[in-house]
């Protein structure tokens, strides 16, 4: 994050514009929009400029900018072809601390201007840090499709509630189930449309039927599959659910791209696992999901890949059903479907493969314990989960099994994320060529004909190396 974002109040407070042109009008607008007492400075003037200066809070200087005209101001906004005296007046406001932006001059800025939906009293700000403006204005405009125009009239409906749903609802997850209810169900949708006093009546029935009780709401745990990595690649329901949970328990797997889209005052608890180190027994997180969802907690368990490939996600389902806890379950992308897809390697290809194996490279006790005699057969896909630190054994093991030396093999390291790193070669040598990229995993392993279409298949995938 390159800025820190934050709404600053200038209702009534002195700004100062610097400029001219229709950029300088349209800081003017906003500022005007905003509350703020706005003094131009401009020799010339737009017409677009003029015609604002004419409102109610502007006061137009005709005439060269002069550093007294920053005295008092709370922020300073330049618009000017003039180079010199967009350095000028820059240096004038930092050196005085008080906070600058110049049109089209990142380096000259102390803050920057956002593109903004306007649904007084909601603001959505959307920035690129000054990096790409016209994304920032895509990206507006997509949200400005489905951002409804009503939302803040709901806002404002909402703020009048505050004080009685407090007194109706003093325990608070109790409270924010009631506020999380009233924005997704019925009482929005009647405000939204204009119709206020059936959105009322709702409200009176919900907080009726909430009631005064402290007693805590019932827990529920979401077993929710976060995929491979990108976070492009979860579904609807899995960002719904981890928008809704109270405490999120998380694999050492999912990364921080994907936990920053859950809700940001949500409890985290790393309960990941290493090879040979084991954070928390698996035991141990089934019984701490049916303690959090026992204290009326909505439990978000997010898992990479799918939870229920070699995930455990069984175990844990069980667990909770043998406990009477309420659960969903979300699927994933699985790691070998994204890191495939990924990779350009399809797992079946009717030229190449008609079936796919998922097996786990795990060693227990330095040994692999798999039906080698199975993995073998002819026109068929293998995919390798966790056998990075086994690939020796594992490919020495299927070669003994009758496999030959020369099969196409790829590794996909962490498939999917932007430090993917895909090596190629065969059943005889990709051990070897694994030791010398030294991968860091996770890595899924491919061994099949379907990798020589690697070649052919992933130029045109954005993830491919």
């Amino acid at each position: 994050m390159n800025h820190f974002p934050i709404f600053l109040d200038i209702k009534g407070r002195p700004v100062v514009v610097v400029g001219g042109g229709e950029i300088a009008a349209r800081r003017v607008e906003m500022a005007v929009r905003a509350g703020a007492r706005v003094t131009v400075i401009a020799s010339e003037a737009c017409p677009a400029l003029e015609e604002i200066a004419l409102k109610d809070g502007v006061e137009r200087q005709a005439r060269e900018f002069d550093p007294s005209d920053l005295q008092g101001c709370v922020i300073v906004l330049v618009a000017t072809d003039d180079e010199d005296l967009n350095k000028r007046v820059s240096s004038l406001a930092q050196d005085a601390g008080i906070p600058v932006n110049v049109a089209d001059r990142l380096s000259l800025c102390t803050f920057i201007m956002p593109a903004i939906i306007d649904r007084s009293p909601l603001l959505v700000a959307v920035s690129s840090g000054g990096e790409a403006p016209i994304l920032s204005r895509v990206l507006k405009a997509r949200l400005e499709t489905f951002v409804p125009a009503g939302l803040g009239r709901l806002a404002r409906f909402a703020r009048g509630l505050r004080d009685k749903v407090q007194a109706a609802i003093p325990n608070a997850v109790k409270r924010r189930r009631f506020w999380e209810d009233f924005i997704d169900g019925p009482i929005a949708e009647y405000v939204l449309s204009g119709k206020e006093e059936a959105a009322q009546e709702l409200v009176e029935k919900a907080l009726e039927k909430a009631g005064p009780g402290e007693g805590e709401p019932d827990g529920e745990v979401y077993l929710v599959g976060s995929g491979p990595g990108d976070p492009d690649l979860l579904t609807f329901r899995a960002l719904r659910l981890m928008q809704q949970a109270d405490v999120v328990l998380h694999d050492r797997l999912v990364p921080d791209g994907i936990l920053d889209l859950v809700r940001r005052d949500a409890e985290r608890v790393f309960v990941g696992k290493k090879p040979g180190d084991h954070t928390m027994r698996q035991e141990e997180i089934s019984q701490l999901m049916v303690t959090l969802a026992r204290q009326g907690k909505r439990v978000l368990r997010l898992k990479s890949g799918d939870p229920f490939v070699f995930g455990r996600g069984g175990e844990e389902i069980e667990a909770l059903a043998e406990e009477g806890i309420a659960f969903q379950v979300v699927p994933g992308v699985s790691a070998a479907n994204g890191c495939a897809s990924y990779a350009g390697i399809p797992l079946t290809h009717r030229d190449h493969a008609h079936s796919c194996v998922f097996v786990t490279g795990h060693m227990k006790d330095g040994a692999i314990d798999l039906n080698w005699g199975q993995l073998i057969q002819p026109r068929q896909t293998l995919v390798v989960y966790m056998g990075l630190s086994s690939l020796p054994k594992l490919t020495g093991k299927l070669i003994e099994h009758g496999a030959d030396p020369k099969t196409p093999a790829a590794i996909v390291d962490n498939g999917t994320r932007e430090g993917q790193r895909v090596v190629d070669g065969t059943l005889g040598d990709i051990a070897e060529k694994a030791a010398k990229a030294v991968l860091s995993g996770p890595a899924v392993i491919i061994v099949g004909s379907v990798v020589k279409l690697r070649e052919k298949l992933s130029w045109f995938n954005r993830k491919a190396v």
